[in-house]
C-alpha cells in the first residue's frame, strides 16, 4: 500500500493548522508545534521550519509504504539509485534521485487515509516526465489520467491521495489539493473564515485559489468531470 503525504515547511505553523482543518482535513492526532498530519485523501503533514530557513514555503514529494523493501526492489530494477537513511523519529527513509536533482522520499508506516472530498495531490514539475512517471510507477502510484498534450499525468495511490506530473522548465514540487464538492461553497467558507479564497475557471477545470500563511497561494482543483484533451490511463 501506497499513501501520498507532502509535507509542507512552514514556520506558520498554527495558521496551516487551522487552515487545513478549514479545507475540511482532520488532524490525524492533536497538532504540535513541530509535525502535524491532517487526513482525507492522503496526508497533508505541516513540518516546522524557521523563516530563515532555506525549507520554509516548500514542499517535498514524500510517500508511505508499508513495504518499503518492495519499494527499494522495484526501484532499483527499474534502474534507479537509492539511498537508505534511519532517522531517529521515522525509522528507515528511501531517496531516489532524479536525474534533474528531484528527490523523492518513501518511508515505512502507510496507513489508510482515502476519506472525504479533499485530496492531496503534490505536482512534480520538470521538463522531461518520462523518468519521474518510471520512479512514480516504481514506487507503487498508478497513472489514471494523462493529456492529450503531454504536458500532465495524474497518479492516485491505493492507501489514498494523488500526485501530478506537469510539464515545466523549472525542476519544483508544489502542493495542490483535489476537491470533489462544491468549490464555491468552499470558498465562501474560507473567506468567512478569514482565508482570501476565489473560484476562477481554466482551460481544464474549475480551481479554487487560496492564499495561504506563507504569502503563497494553494491551489486547490475541482474533479475533471469533462475529459476532453484528457485519457484515462487506469481503467
Amino acid at each position: 500500500m501506497i499513501t501520498a503525504q507532502p509535507i509542507r515547511y512552514t514556520p506558520h505553523q498554527s495558521q496551516w493548522h487551522r487552515l487545513a482543518q478549514e479545507l475540511g482535513f482532520r488532524p490525524a492526532f492533536a497538532p504540535n508545534q513541530q509535525w502535524s498530519e491532517f487526513d482525507g485523501r492522503g496526508i497533508l503533514a505541516i513540518h516546522h521550519a524557521a523563516a530563515e530557513d532555506e525549507h520554509a514555503g516548500r514542499t517535498d514529494l514524500h510517500l508511505l509504504s508499508d513495504d518499503l523493501d518492495g519499494v527499494e526492489a522495484r526501484l532499483v530494477s527499474a534502474g534507479f539509485g537509492v539511498e537508505r537513511t534511519v532517522l531517529d523519529d521515522i525509522g528507515p527513509m528511501l531517496t531516489v534521485t532524479a536525474a534533474t536533482g528531484a528527490r523523492i522520499t518513501v518511508s515505512g508506516g502507510a496507513r489508510t487515509a482515502d476519506a472525504g472530498e479533499l485530496a492531496v495531490q503534490p505536482i512534480w514539475y520538470q521538463a522531461d516526465l518520462d523518468e519521474p512517471r518510471r520512479i512514480l510507477e516504481a514506487i507503487g502510484l498508478r497513472p489514471q489520467l494523462a493529456s492529450e498534450s503531454g504536458t500532465w499525468i495524474a497518479f492516485t495511490a491505493d492507501g489514498g491521495g494523488r500526485a501530478g506530473l506537469h510539464l515545466a522548465d523549472e525542476v519544483r514540487f508544489e502542493l495542490s489539493l483535489e476537491y470533489a464538492g462544491d468549490l464555491d461553497a468552499l470558498a465562501r467558507h474560507l473567506d468567512s473564515a478569514g482565508f482570501g479564497a476565489s473560484v476562477i475557471d481554466e482551460a481544464y477545470n474549475r480551481t479554487l485559489l487560496v492564499a495561504t500563511p506563507d504569502g503563497d497561494q494553494l491551489w486547490v482543483n475541482g474533479t475533471m468531470d469533462d475529459l476532453y484533451g484528457y485519457r484515462l490511463l487506469d481503467t
